[in-house]
């Protein structure tokens, strides 16, 4: 790929290329307005409103001048054209495929301003060999490698895809995403691509799954706890987990030890294990003191040996044998009923 400003410059001068192709001032205006190239992109009521003409004579001289230039491209004598065009097929190769405008724009030059966005996305409409895609509620503007599926085709794939997470209820690897769609996607990066274009869908580290499920897209210190946690795949101490969540690339890390733990404690998804220790509920760990997890063990075992107690305490809780001990002796829920030998007190409910 060539630099990024030899790139933003190719883009800029083929542009140019293809405006001064057309022969009425106002063609090139109206062309110039509609995608933005020198600001935001106008309405079709705006530009309308600019030039004294209804918006629907506006919508056919754009139409008319597009495929005009289309027509003049046809030939391959664009050279500065045909360049660029190169080069966007370049990155979308690289990159699936498939990309959303303003991630290809930082591909390509490492800029997505509304000005280079505005030119790529012209640029993909004069070609044939790529689609573009508008933005709207459920998708992002995109520009597509292909010259055979229409706007329909690709989103009935993007919606595909949403179902099938959905369907599967829980956040996949792309490896898996491209094996639970299967279809004719020649690579995993493929889906990735296509995925990435619905507003429905996100991935984080390469987990991919829908925007609504905290653990691909955490919008709060709550659920970027469970995403640390769910990652070490062990309890964590709340101090290590702080850590993580202010080293992570989460927005608003600024978050500080007090306010981590106090999350901890008020959400159900996290059981207190430890002094200080904290693991996921959904791992089978369950809130309660040391007490609540002995007399639970005794209720659904009946009498139990001490040692056992103590082995069966330390799966769920991490704390000295001598703190299980001692609540086993000296809790008046529990009592001894034989050697070394413990049950409830009297008979639960």
């Amino acid at each position: 790929m060539v630099d990024a400003p030899d790139i933003k410059a190719k883009l800029d001068n083929a542009i140019q290329s293809i405006l001064s192709t057309i022969e009425r001032p106002r063609e090139a205006d109206i062309i110039t307005r509609r995608y933005g190239l020198d600001g935001e992109r106008e309405t079709l009521e705006q530009v309308g409103e600019t030039l004294n003409i209804t918006r629907e004579r506006v919508r056919q001289i754009e139409k008319a001048t597009l495929i005009r230039i289309k027509l003049s491209l046809d030939d391959g004598k664009n050279s500065l054209f045909n360049d660029v065009e190169m080069d966007i097929v370049k990155a979308l190769h690289e990159m699936g495929r498939a990309a959303k405008v303003d991630d290809l724009a930082i591909k390509l030059t490492g800029d997505s301003s509304s000005k280079t966005c505005a030119t790529l996305t012209l640029l993909a409409e004069l070609s044939s060999k790529m689609l573009l895609t508008s933005e709207n509620d459920r998708y992002y503007a995109a520009i597509i490698l292909t010259s055979e599926r229409d706007d329909r085709q690709i989103r009935k794939e993007i919606d595909g895809i949403v179902k099938t997470l959905r369907e599967h209820g829980k956040p996949v690897t792309l490896d898996e995403l491209y094996r639970l769609v299967g279809g004719n996607y020649e690579h995993p990066s493929e889906v990735g691509a296509i995925a990435s274009i619905s507003k429905q869908i996100t991935s984080l580290r390469d987990m991919w799954g829908l925007t609504k499920w905290p653990s691909v897209n955490p919008r709060n210190i709550r659920d970027k706890i469970y995403v640390v946690l769910k990652e070490n795949g062990q309890p964590m101490h709340f101090s290590e987990i702080a850590r993580q969540v202010k080293s992570q690339n989460f927005h608003r890390n600024n978050v500080t030890e007090q306010a981590i733990h106090n999350e901890l404690i008020k959400d159900d998804r996290f059981v207190l294990i430890g002094r200080g220790i904290y693991a996921l509920a959904e791992n089978g760990y369950k809130k309660g003191s040391i007490t609540d997890v002995i007399a639970e063990l005794l209720r659904q075992n009946g009498p139990m040996y001490r040692d056992d107690i103590v082995r069966e305490v330390l799966k769920s809780r991490q704390v000295r044998e001598t703190t299980i001990l001692l609540n086993l002796q000296s809790k008046p829920q529990f009592k001894r009923v034989a050697k070394n030998q413990y049950a409830l007190a009297q008979p639960s409910e």
